[in-house]
């Protein structure tokens, strides 16, 4: 159960790992999951959605070791309303400390003709899987999806049920993101007011970014008496994506005037979980994201800067170092060493150990070589570049060399390892990042598509690293890959061999063609 609140205090309810990985391509590994499963709990979260269990062997496994790991955060898991997936959650989630079973039921007419069930069913259905959940696990977690979109008697109706089932926490999904803030309030204010038993559970808000107001709803829900935000780490999630986390959190924090609420949340490590969720998922943040994107303490008109010469608050209403950011600048060369780079590492967030920080090491003289100035933005584009390639990749590049210009098709010569076995290919094709990547396919054939091919400059200069970002797609199956490098044919054909390596593992975990978001209500009907 969770710990006894006074009014002012709201959970946060972190769903990056289930809702934030159903992302078209936002697939983690289970080593991933576990690591953003302790930074979430070492900052503070109060409940962690590990994932949905009986989607597949990988994601049971997943919130098992979360279970088992985590130290203090509520470990929750996802289930339909149904009792295999109810005993699948309880299974995966029973050896956390804190466990809670999060079940949930679509509500709204859309959503009760996918399982062709009439409202009486639908509410017997409610009952039985909420009293089933509460048998196993003290701590049941109710939602009614699309809630926003669902009659009102028919609402109130339902969460009484839940409620009288045993549920402690009733979540109020605006599943597609339809309401405004003003019905968010008035919406939770009604249930509060009008539901029996309103003031025995936990009310709790989930919102979706499709009108761009899920920061704003999610506040407005609080406001009306809701006590727990479910969001995510950047706003990742389907669509245009969830509540982002640190906007909420930071809100609640800087307009305590407005918003006379508190969280556990230890804000001064969210850009070093912002960033590493952004490298597992391939997601870059945008650059004028709030909060953590890289404009979000930038200042370039002149007006702006003289203001901030002078005192800073007269354009930040928040410090960097309250999100991690260190407010001074560490220049780093060639001739830098291994505790300057430790340093800027734990200015820019980056929390590591001896041995990462040896890899990462040879990555930067490597590229302090090739570059005159090493700037913050390079040492970001270098962690990602570790983050996103290991030992156990069965894809590894070992050289490219490349010839192109005027003088007709652009040829690539690849060398690499395909499962410890060296192979090399030479390709032509139109410009020398086509031709690379028509190698890749040649040492390793496969019908993925490109969806995406991005480059972005880190910093200024022809010395400047590019970053590059691939998206691929294969029999429904989608998966992301980025890399950095001053040459930027290198970072493109790693950006593609760690899409591949990507797709590789997605497909390994749930099969061709499957994904966690075709498991549907058909099983229940």
């Amino acid at each position: 159960m969770t710990e006894p609140m006074t009014k002012d205090r709201v959970l946060i309810f972190d769903t990056t790992l289930r809702d934030g990985e159903q992302s078209p391509g936002a697939t983690m590994t289970q080593e991933e999951k576990i690591e953003i499963a302790e930074l979430l709990d070492e900052m503070g979260v109060d409940i962690i959605e590990a994932g949905f269990p009986i989607a597949s062997e990988g994601d049971f496994a997943a919130v098992s070791k979360i279970a088992e790991r985590t130290e203090r955060a509520v470990i929750c898991g996802l289930a339909r309303a149904d009792f295999r997936d109810i005993d699948r959650c309880w299974e995966a989630i029973q050896n956390a400390r804190r466990p809670r079973i999060h079940t949930f039921i679509g509500t709204s007419p859309l959503h009760r003709a996918i399982p062709n069930l009439s409202q009486d069913e639908m509410a017997d259905r409610i009952h039985d899987t909420v009293s089933h959940a509460r048998n196993l696990c003290d701590d049941v977690q109710w939602s009614p999806m699309d809630a926003t979109r669902t009659e009102w008697d028919y609402l109130k109706r339902v969460c009484e049920i839940a409620i009288n089932a045993g549920a402690r926490t009733i979540n109020i999904p605006d599943t597609v993101g339809y309401t405004a803030p003003n019905e968010s309030a008035d919406l939770i204010a009604r249930l509060l007011r009008e539901v029996s038993d309103s003031s025995e559970v936990t009310w709790s808000t989930h919102c979706h970014d499709d009108l761009g107001m899920a920061t704003a709803n999610s506040l407005a829900a609080v406001s009306a008496g809701a006590r727990q935000i479910e969001c995510t780490i950047n706003g990742l999630g389907e669509r245009a994506g969830n509540t982002a986390l640190e906007e909420v959190v930071m809100a609640l924090k800087v307009r305590n005037d407005l918003l006379p609420f508190e969280t556990a949340v230890d804000t001064t490590k969210i850009m070093n979980i912002s960033r590493r969720v952004s490298t597992v998922s391939g997601f870059p943040v945008q650059m004028n994201k709030a909060i953590v994107g890289k404009n979000a303490f930038a200042h370039e008109s002149g007006i702006h800067q003289d203001g901030m010469l002078k005192n800073a608050q007269t354009f930040e209403i928040m410090r960097p170092a309250d999100v991690g950011l260190a407010g001074t600048s560490l220049p780093l060369g060639k001739h830098s060493g291994r505790a300057a780079l430790r340093a800027k590492l734990a200015d820019l967030g980056f929390d590591i150990g001896d041995n990462q920080l040896k890899d990462i090491f040879v990555r930067f003289k490597d590229l302090a070589d090739r570059k005159k100035e090493i700037f913050d933005d390079d040492i970001i584009a270098l962690m990602s570049l570790v983050a996103e390639t290991t030992a156990d990749d069965r894809l590894q590049i070992e050289s490219l060399e490349v010839v192109c210009g005027t003088g007709g098709p652009a040829k690539a010569t690849l060398k690499m390892r395909v499962d410890n076995k060296s192979r090399v290919s030479t390709e032509q094709g139109d410009g020398p990042v086509d031709a690379t990547f028509r190698a890749v396919r040649a040492i390793h054939p496969n019908q993925a598509v490109l969806q995406l091919y991005q480059v972005n400059a880190v910093t200024e200069g022809t010395d400047a690293q590019a970053t590059v970002s691939v998206r691929l797609e294969e029999d429904g199956v989608i998966a992301t890959g980025q890399s950095a490098n001053t040459d930027t044919v290198v970072a493109s054909a790693q950006a593609y061999v760690n899409a591949l390596n990507r797709l590789l593992v997605r497909r390994q975990k749930f099969g061709p063609g499957s994904d966690v978001r075709e498991v549907s209500y058909k099983e229940l009907s």
